[in-house]
């Protein structure tokens, strides 16, 4: 699946990914490769990006929105800070 991370400021990450965990604004949720079209609302707190079933990278999200069309994602947010 392809995924676009993006702020107002720049685009965070562009690749392509197995699934990322997303904090929704009723709960965590995870979105895997050939996911069922999708648009929720995210709110503060750790996304995580599965590169692959044995590596991930993190970041801290203030909140925003996620896409999922034609098993691509495009996670909108405020702001993003990797860690």
């Amino acid at each position: 699946m392809l995924l676009e991370i993006l702020t107002p400021e720049k685009k965070l990450y562009t690749g392509e990914v197995y699934g990322i965990q997303l904090p929704g604004v009723d709960g965590s949720f995870e979105v895997l490769d050939r996911h069922a079209p999708l648009i929720a609302a995210l709110g503060k707190g750790k996304m995580k990006v599965l590169k692959d079933k044995s590596q991930a990278s993190h970041y801290t999200i203030d909140g925003g929105f996620v896409e999922v069309l034609n098993n691509k994602a495009t996670v909108l947010v405020e702001g993003a800070v990797a860690f």
